[in-house]
C-alpha cells in the first residue's frame, strides 16, 4: 500500500493546491472535529472524523487532529497529546507514511496555529477565528472526492472482503434460527469489528422487518422458522466503507424465485454502470425492471408501460438505486455537477435518489434495487390509484416475507465495471 498511498497523497496535494490557487489562499486547515456528548451526560457519541481530514491519512483519525496544507510544502499533521490517565495512550502511528509529512504534536492549550498565513481557510467543524471565510471551497473539494484514487479503491476492496465474511456468517446464523441480535453479533465477529466501528449501524431484519427500509432494532427473540433475512451491513478500512445488502430465505418457494430474479436484474445494472452513463437513466431502467418483475411474478397484471404511467413500481421500490460510496456511506457530492457547487436535484418521480451525476471512471457507487411489501404504501396505492392491476391476494401472500434488497459496491470503468462485492464473496466462499 506504500506506493498507492504516495500516489494518493500526490493527487490530494494537487487537488488542494489547485483550490488554493483558485480561491487565492495561502493555506487550508482540515479539522477532524471534536467529541460531542449526550445531553446532561459525560458519555460521548461515537466519533467519526470529518471525511476531508480522514482522506489524507492511512489510519483512522481521532478527535482534535488537524491537517495543515500550504502551497509547495509537505502537509503538516497536528497530532493531539494529552496528560490523561483515564484513557489509553494516543501515540502517532508508526510507518512509512511519515516520510511524506511534517508531524507536530500539540496539547489542547498549545497555539499551533499562531504562525499560519493570513489567508488561511478552514474545513471541518468548529471553525477557528483566525480562518478567512471562503465560500465555495467545500463544494470545490467535495466534487473531486467522487473519483477515487487507487489507494482508496484498494481500501474499499479490503472493506468489502470483511463485509462479505460478515454476511456469510449472518446467513449461517439465520439458517440456524438465531435472533436478529445474534445474527448481528455473528456479522460483527466475522467482519472483525465492534458495532461502534461499523461505517453505519447494520440493518438486520427478519420477516416483516425486512420491509422497513432503515429498520433500527435488533430483536433478542428467536423466530421459529423465520422466512426472510434482510441484512444491510458493511465494514471499513482506513475510514473507507463497504455497504452491502443481501436477502436470504429459508425455503425454495415463490419468494425465493423473486429474490433470484431481482439478483439477475441487479447484476445487469451493475454491469451497466460504466463511464458516461447518467445515473438517472439507470434508476429509470430499474423502475422498468421492477415493473417487469411484478408482471412476471403475477403481482401486477398491467403492462410495464401502464405500470410506469401509474407509478406502480415506486410502491414496491420507493428509494433510489444507489449513491456514491467512500469515506462516508452516502458520500458527498452526489447531486453536485461541477466544482462551483451547481446542484442537480432529484425530481418528483425519484425524490430519494442520492446520485444524479453522470458516472466517471473510478467513481465508486452502490447499486441496490429493492422490492418490498410495505403495508403503508400498498394501502396508499389501493386508496389513490384506480385500476392498479395488482393482485391483492398475491401481495398478502408475500407480506410476511417483508421484502428484498440486493446491494453491491461497484467501481465505474469505461467498459467493464469492477464489482467489489461479488469479487469479495467469491473470494471468501
Amino acid at each position: 500500500m506504500t506506493t498507492l498511498y504516495q500516489e494518493h497523497l500526490a493527487v490530494l496535494i494537487n487537488r488542494y493546491e489547485n483550490a488554493m490557487t483558485h480561491f487565492g489562499l495561502d493555506a487550508i486547515v482540515l479539522a477532524s472535529g471534536g467529541k460531542s456528548y449526550y445531553f446532561q451526560d459525560d458519555h460521548t457519541h461515537p466519533f467519526h472524523a470529518y471525511s476531508g481530514a480522514q482522506q489524507w491519512l492511512p489510519f483512522t483519525l481521532g478527535a482534535e487532529t488537524y491537517v495543515v496544507l500550504k502551497m509547495g510544502e509537505k502537509p503538516t499533521l497536528v497530532w493531539p497529546v494529552r496528560d490523561d490517565f483515564w484513557h489509553a495512550p494516543n501515540p502517532v502511528p508508526s510507518g512509512d507514511w511519515q516520510q511524506n509529512w511534517n508531524i507536530v504534536t500539540a496539547k489542547k492549550t498549545d497555539k499551533w496555529f499562531a504562525d499560519l498565513p493570513n489567508k488561511t481557510a478552514w474545513l471541518g467543524p468548529q471553525a477557528m477565528p483566525f480562518a478567512v471565510a471562503c465560500d465555495g471551497l467545500k463544494a470545490y473539494v467535495d466534487f473531486a472526492k467522487a473519483v477515487k484514487t487507487d489507494f482508496e479503491i484498494q481500501a474499499m476492496r479490503q472493506a468489502s472482503m470483511r463485509g462479505a465474511a460478515g454476511h456469510l456468517a449472518a446467513k449461517e446464523a439465520f439458517l440456524a434460527g438465531m435472533s436478529e441480535l445474534e445474527i448481528h453479533l455473528a456479522f460483527l465477529k466475522a467482519s472483525q469489528q465492534s458495532a461502534f466501528q461499523e461505517p453505519y449501524p447494520g440493518i438486520v431484519g427478519l420477516d416483516e422487518h425486512a420491509a422497513v427500509l432503515h429498520y433500527e432494532h435488533k430483536s433478542i427473540e428467536q423466530v421459529a422458522n423465520s422466512r426472510t433475512l434482510l441484512i444491510d451491513a458493511g465494514a471499513n478500512e482506513h475510514g473507507y466503507a463497504s455497504d452491502i445488502t443481501r436477502t436470504f430465505t429459508r425455503h425454495d418457494d415463490d419468494f425465493n424465485a423473486l429474490i433470484n430474479d431481482l439478483d439477475v436484474m441487479e447484476q445487469k445494472l451493475c454491469r451497466s454502470a460504466i463511464s458516461g452513463v447518467a445515473f438517472r437513466d439507470l434508476h429509470q431502467n430499474t423502475l422498468a425492471g421492477i415493473a417487469a418483475l411484478l408482471l412476471e411474478h403475477k403481482i401486477c397484471a398491467l403492462s410495464v408501460e401502464e405500470q410506469l404511467a401509474k407509478r406502480i413500481p415506486q410502491i414496491f421500490f420507493p428509494h433510489g438505486l444507489g449513491h456514491l460510496l467512500g469515506l462516508q456511506v452516502h458520500d458527498v457530492g452526489g447531486h453536485q455537477i461541477d466544482q462551483a457547487g451547481t446542484l442537480s436535484m432529484p425530481d418528483e418521480h425519484a425524490p430519494f435518489l442520492r446520485l444524479t451525476r453522470t458516472l466517471e471512471q473510478n467513481m465508486v457507487i452502490t447499486i441496490e434495487p429493492g422490492l418490498y411489501f410495505i403495508p403503508m404504501l400498498i394501502d396508499k396505492m389501493q386508496a389513490e390509484v384506480s385500476n392498479h392491476g395488482c393482485d391483492m391476494a398475491r401481495i398478502k401472500y408475500f407480506m410476511p416475507y417483508g421484502g428484498i434488497r440486493i446491494e453491491d459496491n461497484v467501481v465505474v470503468k469505461t467498459d467493464q465495471t469492477e464489482n467489489l462485492t461479488r469479487i469479495a464473496f467469491s473470494t471468501t466462499l
